[in-house]
């Protein structure tokens, strides 16, 4: 099955505009996939640690929290995160010194069969200015 989720800037080290994505995947994708997924959506470098959280507020306790480093990031898929986190939220940190945040949240979108000769996953929508990682940088 397909899931719909949209992703919304909340802070970061160059996050002057506001930004906001649909993204469809893959139900068993890992929340190492969908932090590549991610990644890819923004155009960002994925050269830095990340986190998934669930918690009440982005200030909030965490009620669970998935870093890079952990095991958990490669054995627990975006469905498993979407149920547990109902009535919570699920906050995507990159970059511990940029602090790039972003909430996720389940589309209204029922999740659905993948259409044939249709790549996933893939950006539907966007929103916004999309930030960029390192403004300055010269190639």
């Amino acid at each position: 099955m397909i899931h719909t989720i949209h992703l919304k800037l909340l802070d970061g080290m160059n996050a002057n505009h506001a930004w906001g994505c649909s993204i469809e995947l893959p139900s068993d994708f890992s929340l190492e996939e969908v932090h590549l997924a991610i990644q890819n959506a923004l155009e960002f470098d994925d050269d830095h640690m990340y986190e998934f959280s669930i918690s009440n507020s982005i200030r909030g306790k965490n009620v669970s929290e998935y870093t890079c480093d952990s095991d958990e990031i490669y054995k627990t898929t975006i469905e498993n995160i979407l149920e547990s986190s109902k009535g919570k939220k699920i906050y995507y940190l990159f970059d511990y010194g940029d602090n790039w945040v972003f909430q996720i949240s389940r589309s209204r979108k029922k999740p659905f069969t993948a259409e044939l000769d249709t790549f996933y996953p893939r950006v539907i929508d966007e929103s916004g200015v999309k930030p960029i990682q390192y403004p300055d940088w010269e190639e």
